[in-house]
């Protein structure tokens, strides 16, 4: 089976919804899934997500889980230095042909952000096993990611509850 890669991006709730049932589907099938995310700090959330995933044999890794944006203490040089350790992880994780499915959740945050050049991050792309399905999440998606990858899912904020002064809710938002 050809790998693909997948983007879904935009400003509406759902993004890492879609990688989250997309690695469930993969594993259901008996596919080896890896996922890896930018920007989070699952200490602090708690995010449910993962602990089911990891139950399911989905392997979990973070990288740069500060942004400056939240973390006034952490500068943007540290930052991108952590993105760019992921991004030598992802290339360690291609080498060892571990997975059949990679999720890159929030990785259109470290561009966007600028902790990531396109580039970098293109390279990334071409570098991918040829069997190798990868997503991508992320608002802000550059149209050189949106332009190499096979399907771009734009997910389009029409009314959040955030909006109405309803914050995250959790096992909802996080």
């Amino acid at each position: 089976m050809k790998g693909l890669i997948q983007v879904y991006t935009g400003d509406g709730k759902g993004k890492t919804t879609a990688a989250v049932g997309l690695a469930i589907r993969a594993r259901g099938h008996g596919l080896r899934v890896g996922y890896i995310h930018f920007h989070k700090e699952p200490e602090r959330w708690g995010y449910s997500e993962h602990r089911i995933l990891a139950e399911l044999g989905v392997d979990i890794f973070g990288f740069a889980k500060k942004h400056p944006h939240f973390h006034k203490e952490v500068s943007p040089e540290e930052v991108r230095k952590e993105c760019l350790y992921g991004l030598g992880f992802i290339r360690k994780l291609y080498n060892e042909n571990k997975y059949d499915l990679l999720i890159l959740d929030e990785i259109n945050i470290s561009m966007r952000d600028g902790f990531l050049k396109e580039e970098e991050v293109l390279e990334i792309l071409e570098a991918k096993p040829e069997a190798l399905e990868l997503v991508l999440t992320g608002r802000g998606t550059p149209q050189k990611i949106i332009e190499n990858a096979d399907l771009v899912s734009e997910i389009k904020a029409i009314k959040h509850p955030y909006n109405m002064g309803i914050h995250g809710r959790k096992g909802i938002e996080y």
